[in-house]
């Protein structure tokens, strides 16, 4: 499989798939995401495989989410592209085998629900977590917002969308968003020493527990569906153009001519 914007090997058990756009923040772009589909969806279905890692390429993005030079087209750009992040987010919950997120630098935006949404996260010191849709003309309310509240509690996801915050990777281990917090240069090794430990254990009791963690979020995706329609009507306004304008030219946004 040749991909252009992704990393994707498989080492005995192991599956991985490294986000390879470190002069972007690891963002994704439309092409990204297909190919991160095609790349879960293979490592779902082969039998050889007992879990996947997902990380970022470099030491200091895990991934900033959409890309806001391919999303600037508004409502076609969401259509073609930002909405293809709901198959990863499906595709990441629903492989019977369990995910793991090598959170090597800044997890933001989208890269941050991506996070969230696997079964386990492993953290460098120097990684820091932030939603910032708010402040870019964005959100996310299906996963990232309904899931995140029962990973880490409601008044702190609320916190996190409402203030835009950025987290260090220890608050994110004091909340619960992260498993576990090593140096940088140990990240790689101690993922590694994860995914053995899930190796010896029985697969088919892994899917089983799998399938019944998630199923008391399942209802989420239904509201992932409207969520995502709702999200592809705000791109299409002034409102939600100004935000990806203004990060695009590095100034504050002017939301306050919104408040009619």
């Amino acid at each position: 499989m040749n991909f252009e914007d992704i990393l994707y090997d498989k080492n005995g058990d192991i599956a991985r798939i490294t986000i390879n756009r470190p002069e972007k923040g690891n963002a994704f772009r439309t092409k990204t995401l297909a190919e991160m589909i095609s790349a879960l969806e293979d490592a779902k279905d082969d039998y050889s495989v007992g879990v996947i890692v997902l990380t970022g390429a470099g030491k200091k993005h895990f991934c900033t989410g959409g890309d806001s030079a391919d999303m600037i087209g508004g409502k076609a750009g969401y259509s073609r592209g930002v909405k293809k992040i709901f198959e990863v987010e499906r595709l990441i919950r629903m492989s019977q085998k369990p995910v793991i997120a090598a959170v090597n630098g800044w997890a933001v935006g989208g890269g941050h629900i991506m996070h969230v949404l696997c079964d386990l996260s492993i953290a460098a010191e120097t990684a820091k977590f932030a939603q910032v849709g708010p402040k870019v003309g964005s959100f996310e309310a299906g996963f990232g917002a309904a899931y995140l509240a029962r990973v880490i509690g409601e008044k702190k996801a609320r916190e996190m969308w409402f203030l835009c915050r950025t987290y260090t990777a220890q608050e994110a281990l004091e909340m619960g968003l992260v498993n576990k917090v090593v140096p940088l240069e140990q990240l790689s090794n101690e993922v590694e020493a994860w995914c053995k430990e899930i190796l010896a254990l029985s697969p088919t009791a892994l899917s089983f527990l799998k399938i019944s963690l998630n199923a008391p979020t399942d209802w989420i995706y239904s509201l992932q569906r409207l969520a995502g329609e709702g999200l592809w009507q705000y791109y299409a306004g002034d409102e939600a153009l100004e935000g990806r304008k203004a990060f695009l030219e590095k100034r504050k946004p002017d939301f306050k001519q919104f408040r009619k």
